[in-house]
């Protein structure tokens, strides 16, 4: 994305937050992000920069804000497969296959789903971080499953929040090896690294 420039006129504002009245001109664009802008100068209030992201705002002001064109990041997209179940404009759903790796970390430098889906849809470069761009949540490596995938800012930020609020439903599918004692109940246990497969957690 190349440097935008964007003009705003406040009308009927009363005493309105500067970077609240931003988000509801920019809805593309996380709350996160335009405070980042503000507090780096981007942003002019009647002419003069404002750096206050909180800095109350009157009726009849001019605000201009200035994006940087989005930096490349180091991640390189690589043509692999994937099995999209569902794309629209803002998101896509992926159904991730048992040993991808969701996004980089110690290890795992190339091949992951964010690799993938780089290569697939270009636009998810920056979208909420440069090393996990448009990824909400993940699954462990060898889980198989469905990830959510934001296509933009505004997409990027809803979805975070239906999983912070616990609005997301998960229901997940285990093979059992033998035969449980009965057919339902709830383990209550602590969690911790398996002491014979150190990569493992177990209870």
């Amino acid at each position: 994305m190349n440097e935008l420039i964007k003009t705003f006129q406040t009308t009927g504002v009363d005493a309105d937050r500067l970077d609240k009245f931003l988000v509801t001109q920019l809805p593309d664009f996380s709350r996160s992000r335009l405070q980042a802008l503000i507090r780096d100068g981007l942003v002019s209030v009647d002419g003069k920069v404002v750096t206050k992201t909180g800095a109350l705002l009157v009726a009849a002001q001019q605000v201009i804000i200035r994006i940087p064109a989005t930096e490349s990041t180091d991640l390189v997209p690589e043509d692999i497969p994937l099995d999209v179940v569902f794309e629209n404009q803002d998101l896509m759903v992926i159904n991730k296959p048992a040993g991808m790796v969701v996004h980089p970390a110690a290890g795992h430098a190339t091949g992951t789903l964010v690799h993938a889906a780089l290569a697939h849809a270009p636009e998810l470069e920056g979208i909420g971080g440069e090393r996990r761009p448009g990824i909400v949540h993940r699954l462990d490596k060898d889980t198989s499953g469905l990830i959510l995938v934001a296509k933009n800012d505004r997409a990027h930020r809803w979805l975070q929040d239906q999983f912070r609020l616990r609005k997301v439903r998960k229901v997940y599918l285990a093979l059992v090896d033998g035969f449980p004692p009965t057919p339902s109940g709830r383990i209550e246990a602590s969690i911790g690294r398996d002491p014979e497969h150190r990569k493992k957690m177990a209870i």
